[in-house]
């Protein structure tokens, strides 16, 4: 994954010591709560290493951090807690779960922030993985995007309903002419669609959780 920024671009670091402070935590406090160690996040505040994508990502969610104001330091350092405000109708919507209405109805409280990177391709919505059903290929708090409007093609995965309605990441295939959701881990079934079943969304991009 490409970093957030160039240390010479932005002083991320300054801003990420801001944070922490202004938080009341300790450099060894605030690494933990990230998943990262301490050195990594002194070095980070020094201008010496840079954040990846993901841990920018984490530090918005977990201390409700303006994204516009940690990347460009502009705007407030708290973003506001309903979405709204300058910059709100940008970027992708990070929910926290797929409304059975998606993507017409999407209430507001399930959109938890906008991610705003370089790159991001237009019309999609991210959301986390959960557990290892794709694992070695989508892991366990990866952040996956997905196009509603994007048709899958054999071999893809999708984001796809479950038997109770549940938004899922299974592969789509075609075996001997039926259709079949598969997860990329041997450990579980894969399983034919019933009369319910509807894919969400084709993945197009997932971004790894490494812990560093």
């Amino acid at each position: 994954m490409e970093s957030a920024r160039n240390a010479t671009e932005s002083p991320l670091g300054g801003r990420i010591r801001k944070l922490r402070q202004a938080r009341g935590m300790t450099q060894k406090a605030f690494a933990d709560s990230l998943g990262i160690v301490q050195g990594f996040l002194s070095s980070i505040e020094r201008g010496r290493k840079v954040p990846s994508d993901t841990l920018v990502i984490a530090l918005c969610r977990t201390y409700g951090v303006n994204v516009t104001w940690l990347l460009q330091g502009k705007g407030a350092m708290n973003a506001p807690p309903d979405g709204t405000g300058e910059g709100a109708g940008e970027g992708t919507p990070l929910l926290e779960s797929v409304p059975q209405g998606f993507p017409e109805d999407i209430p507001g409280d399930v959109v938890q922030g906008r991610i705003v990177f370089p790159g991001m391709p237009q019309g999609c919505y991210a959301v986390l993985a959960y557990g290892d059903f794709m694992a070695p290929t989508i892991r366990d708090g990866d952040m996956v995007l997905f196009d509603p409007a994007r048709p899958a093609a054999p071999g893809e995965i999708v984001l796809v309903t479950n038997r109770w309605g549940e938004a899922i990441l299974r592969r789509y295939r075609l075996k001997a002419g039926e259709l079949l959701f598969s997860p990329d881990n041997a450990a579980y079934s894969p399983f034919h669609p019933d009369p319910d079943t509807r894919i969400i969304g084709t993945v197009v991009q997932v971004w790894r959780n490494v812990k560093l």
